[in-house]
């Protein structure tokens, strides 16, 4: 491993900060897209010459551009799917998957609730499943109002409805169609925001970014016991709905240095910048493993 970061360290030291141009193009979940979008600005403090583009069109929307080869990295809140796969090979689309931070999963509440504290994932399961019954939050719980529950949610090209599904309901994409769904978490945290009565989720640095506006639901874990998504509840997998994130690196487009480049950045500053953008990151030997996977490519 380390013979294969120093390739790339040796190969990227003869280009780096000697006037690089050109453009990185960037598409898929809106979950990376804070993580990837901070190392785009970093980036091109230092290299003025390379316009980095970052957009949010869901992981899904994300793989499709990847596939077309219409970007060069593809955020990921999921690992790609076996059809998915199979259509880049189909294109001879060649990739490299490459973790870069773990996030939690986070169920929020309008702050003038004040009867959900916690919930089970039977609970969850109970008011998201197709065919679900719950229209009143008295459904869930006997104690609570008689009240309509709003629900929020990504749309189904997001990773963390895939996630959030198949976790929670069983089956991925399996889910109730009556709530508001959107690709910007942005327009969720706002829908929660503005409705006592209102139930979303989405990634937990959303939801630290915007603790003012809305509150989160401690969750049970296997054991029984309720834990509140934090940093260290995601780093330790304690919180239930934990999951891994990631970047796809096309092969083709890697072969372009400023491509090389700004990869190689991304991953020797992740963790400072995934730490900043509110997320969790990785330990630095899988940063290195990272490294060392996008070294054997430039073989």
């Amino acid at each position: 491993m380390k013979i294969a970061v120093l390739l790339l360290t040796s190969f990227l030291s003869a280009h780096a900060f000697a006037g690089l141009s050109g453009q990185v193009r960037i598409d898929g979940s809106s979950t990376v897209y804070p993580i990837s979008e901070a190392v785009a600005e970093e980036f091109q403090k230092a290299n003025a010459g390379v316009k980095v583009t970052v957009a949010q069109s869901g992981t899904g929307g994300g793989f499709k551009k990847f596939v077309a080869a219409e970007i060069d990295i593809s955020n990921a809140s999921r690992t790609i799917k076996k059809e998915e796969a199979e259509a880049a090979q189909k294109a001879k689309v060649l990739w490299t998957e490459v973790p870069i931070a773990y996030d939690g999963i986070t169920l929020v509440i309008n702050p003038k609730n004040t009867w959900v504290k916690t919930l089970t994932m039977e609970q969850l399961k109970t008011i998201w499943e197709p065919g679900s019954k719950v229209k009143t939050w008295k459904d869930v719980d006997p104690s609570w109002p008689d009240s309509k529950i709003k629900l929020y949610g990504p749309g189904a090209d997001s990773g963390t409805f895939d996630y959030f599904t198949e976790h929670v309901n069983g089956k991925a994409k399996a889910i109730r169609p009556d709530f508001t769904a959107s690709e910007d978490d942005n327009v969720l945290v706002k829908g929660v925001a503005g409705d006592k009565d209102a139930l979303g989720f989405f990634g937990i640095s959303y939801y630290e970014a915007n603790a003012k506006k809305i509150r989160s639901v401690a969750i049970a874990g296997t054991d029984g016991k309720f834990v509140s998504p934090t940093v260290e509840t995601v780093k330790d997998g304690t919180y239930p709905i934990s999951r891994p994130l990631f970047i796809y690196v096309s092969h083709a487009s890697l072969a372009r240095v400023e491509v090389a480049n700004f990869v190689s950045y991304y991953l020797s500053n992740a963790n400072k910048l995934v730490s900043e953008t509110g997320y969790v990151p990785m330990t630095d030997a899988q940063y290195k493993a990272g490294m060392a996977k996008i070294a054997a490519i430039k073989k």
